[in-house]
């Protein structure tokens, strides 16, 4: 008589090995084309070392998004942009300090040191950026009374950038997004590429968060259930 562990071992095996050359493929190089579009977010001064609002080990992305955009096109960057005074700076709120959260008219907002303002070094994208096809610069955040963090809708979720009218003119369909930081502009950029209807890629290896009060985890979750992909740069075909 067969024995059934047997049997059923040879069909796992079996099943394995059926799914190797898919998993393969899968775990092998995505190549980007013209309907696919880069996006950097925010990799400023400000929030590289040495910066008013630093995000931990945020210089280590600049490498990994030059090697990437060797494979794309088409690439967007984002700038955040504040005016002196912003509704955002905790400095503007009396007896509130950064990283507090308080309700404003359009929903929560956590409160930033000052950081971006316009025309200042700080808000200078790093000059280690080696990205010369990139084709547009979003500006972002320079409504004072509304934060912006995505690089489609300010935070109201109603005001546009005009950047997903730009890219469906391009015929784009998929982006991918790297920068800083993975748990607010990355994730709210990510979030919003999707309701737009844009097919979206996170590349983990290429963004850092600031991680604040469980901010990663969350958004990591709230990525995954809007259907965004998370891949590493490895998962990137791009040409020596």
């Amino acid at each position: 008589m067969l024995d059934r562990r047997k049997i059923l071992a040879t069909l796992g095996t079996t099943a394995l090995a059926a799914l190797a050359p898919t998993a393969l493929l899968a775990a092998a190089s995505i190549k980007p084309d013209e309907t696919s579009a880069l996006l950097v977010i925010d990799v400023q001064n400000c929030f590289l070392p040495g910066g008013s609002l630093a995000v931990k080990e945020g210089e280590q992305v600049v490498p990994v998004i030059n090697k990437i955009a060797k494979g794309f096109a088409n690439v967007v960057m984002t700038q955040d942009w504040h005016t002196p005074g912003h509704i955002s700076f905790a400095s503007v709120h009396s007896g509130k300090k950064p990283f507090e959260t308080i309700d404003l008219p359009y929903g929560k907002q956590v409160l930033w040191p000052d950081h971006c303002v316009q025309g200042t070094d700080g808000a200078s994208l790093s000059k280690d950026l080696s990205i010369p096809q990139a084709e547009l610069i979003i500006r972002k955040g320079f409504h004072k009374n509304v934060d912006s963090y995505s690089a489609f809708l300010e935070a109201d979720g109603k005001t546009s950038t005009g950047l997903a009218g730009y890219l469906r003119g391009r015929k784009i369909k998929r982006v991918f997004v790297a920068g800083l930081a993975t748990d607010f502009c990355v994730a709210w950029t990510a979030l919003d590429a999707r309701k737009a209807g844009f097919e979206v890629y996170v590349v983990e290896d290429a963004c850092r968060g600031i991680d604040n009060q469980g901010s990663l985890a969350k958004a990591w979750a709230d990525l995954a259930k809007a259907g965004v992909k998370r891949i590493q740069s490895a998962d990137i075909a791009v040409s020596a």
